[in-house]
């Protein structure tokens, strides 16, 4: 059965211009028209109207709507549920923002900045500004470009869903460190001699040549020897050697690369304990740590 625009409106219950605006950016396509130039719609519209309808009451905006020719039912709702979610997650944080920026007498322009902030940062674009950051300092060195993008999901964490302050500081904070075109380029330059030269049998040597190290390094820490001793020199010198050996370089180039490490590469793994609630400083940063001091003191 044909119906004309105006009883398909009073059947559906929507309004004229409601089904005309529908029909003009395609949600509810055209099937025909009269020879005096009338819209014809059929039972199959009505249909599609109150699907339509139903879709747009839990929030599906038309352009997913119009897709639904090229998705099934099922694949349109999977989205939706994606996206609500996704919004749920930023109004929490939002909701952490303004609570915690209540509980204040005298709110700064530092919550403004977070607030404006944390709305247009979710997870999703924090993982494509984490895939950027992997590309641009990987500079097409493929083992580097493994290593980091093994590393790659460890470097995107998970914000709760009640979020303290501090963890959406430790948030933006890591979002502006990803973005730090002097910190790509810091990074670029770090180990530069090893990853061009690297292959993916000298990545998994240098793997397990650092597991020991770091037990080293570790052991040291445990026994109380303070990195600045004369009781580190032999255990520094030996790690030294160890490291060099499996990179082919000197053990004093080893320790100009401690010395010319970037801290901030140690503080986006601080940031990440802090908003996964994770005990910080980790094993291995304890351990680096000692053998940068020792490194620095008895072969800088």
């Amino acid at each position: 059965m044909n119906y004309t625009i105006g009883r398909l409106a009073k059947l559906s219950g929507l309004p004229v211009k409601t089904i005309r605006f529908y029909s003009d950016i395609g949600v509810l396509p055209e099937r025909g028209r009269t020879a005096a130039g009338y819209r014809v719609y059929g039972d199959e519209d009505r249909v599609r109207l109150e699907l339509v309808r139903a879709l747009r009451e839990i929030g599906v905006d038309l352009a997913t709507i119009r897709s639904l020719g090229d998705r099934d039912l099922h694949q349109v709702l999977s989205l939706h549920l994606r996206t609500v979610e996704t919004q749920i997650k930023s109004l929490q944080r939002t909701r952490a923002v303004l609570r915690a920026t209540l509980e204040r007498d005298d709110p700064t322009d530092d919550d403004l900045r977070r607030l404006n902030a944390l709305g247009r940062l979710g997870t999703a674009e924090l993982t494509s500004l984490v895939n950027d950051f992997v590309d641009d300092v990987s500079d097409g060195r493929p083992t580097l470009e493994k290593w980091l993008g093994d590393l790659s999901a460890a470097m995107v964490p998970e914000l709760p869903d009640e979020p303290r302050i501090e963890q959406l500081d430790a948030w933006l904070e890591l979002t502006e460190l990803l973005a730090d075109d002097d910190f790509r380029t810091s990074l670029r330059d770090m180990g530069r001699e090893f990853w061009e030269n690297a292959d993916e049998t000298d990545l998994a040597d240098w793997n397990a040549v650092n597991e020991l190290v770091m037990r080293e390094a570790l052991a040291a820490v445990d026994d109380g020897v303070h990195p600045e001793s004369e009781a580190a020199v032999p255990i520094v010198s030996r790690i030294l050697t160890l490291l060099a050996e499996s990179q082919g370089r000197t053990p004093e180039a080893v320790a100009r690369g401690y010395a010319e490490h970037d801290p901030r590469a140690t503080r986006y793994w601080e940031l990440i304990a802090v908003i996964n609630d994770m005990p910080w400083p980790v094993a291995p940063t304890i351990a680096h740590g000692w053998i940068t001091s020792a490194a620095n003191c008895h072969f800088g």
